[in-house]
């Protein structure tokens, strides 16, 4: 669905769009952004949750709550695709056209996260994960021990840099065997962005009635990996990752 991300001014017909829904939902009570009130636009079996665009959307907080309020209180109620912050349609009519023009695609997405949840787990270095690492690899005790008996400026360098290479290899080493024990957990996973210092960044599709399992698992992983890696989880969230709802902002 290609809902129009604008960042000319919005007009009285502009409409900001929450989420889809199959037909049927009950209409949200939490206020939308700006404190609007929430309704549903119906057509061809399914529904948008939309309000009156401010005259200008900006990520403040309390904005960005409410978004994720009214996004709540529909997957509280079955399948839901939920669009990124700040994301507008001209007018009803063009959502309308939109909703009957890619039913079928729509209706196959809301299928695909039906009685799911997203869940993303993070795992971050752990600095400190020197002296078990130096113990276990005889490279890095050599280059220890030269150090030790020549110490300066450059040889310190060169050993900070050795250890913070070994951390981190073990640091992802770790994040792979918490994947493999996470993902046969999941319907789907999702790959988000990594660098040097956050390692693992996931998101994972998971059934509704294995959430506290998968809940368990992450734990008993965290337990397990956290001299080496430092995991977090945010969720249950609604499933960004796992739908091509569009999410470019509206640039305002």
């Amino acid at each position: 669905m290609t809902v129009t991300a604008t960042a000319a001014p919005a007009t009285a017909d502009t409409l900001y769009v929450y989420g889809i829904a199959p037909a049927g939902v009950e209409p949200p009570r939490a206020p939308g952004v700006g404190g609007a009130v929430v309704r549903l636009l119906t057509e061809a079996g399914l529904c948008a949750a939309v309000s009156d665009a401010p005259a200008h959307v900006r990520a403040r907080r309390r904005d960005l709550m409410a978004h994720q309020s009214v996004l709540g209180e529909l997957g509280a109620q079955g399948p839901v695709l939920p669009m990124r912050f700040a994301v507008l349609t001209p007018d009803a009519v063009t959502l309308r056209h939109q909703l009957r023009s890619d039913r079928a695609h729509l209706t196959a997405q809301l299928d695909g996260v039906r009685g799911c949840v997203e869940m993303n787990v993070k795992g971050a270095v752990v600095p400190g994960y020197f002296a078990d690492l130096v113990r276990r690899d005889e490279t890095l005790r050599a280059l220890a021990r030269r150090t030790r008996n020549r110490p300066g400026y450059e040889a310190n360098v060169r050993l900070g840099e050795a250890l913070a290479k070994g951390v981190a290899r073990e640091a992802r080493r770790a994040a792979r065997d918490v994947l493999a024990c996470l993902t046969p957990l999941a319907v789907r996973t999702a790959q988000g962005a990594v660098d040097d210092e956050q390692v693992l960044s996931t998101s994972f599709l998971v059934r509704s009635a294995d959430e506290q399992r998968f809940r368990q698992a992450v734990d008993e992983q965290a337990r397990g990996v956290g001299d080496r890696l430092a995991l977090s989880m945010t969720g249950p969230l609604p499933c960004y990752s796992f739908v091509d709802a569009p999410s470019a902002p509206a640039g305002r």
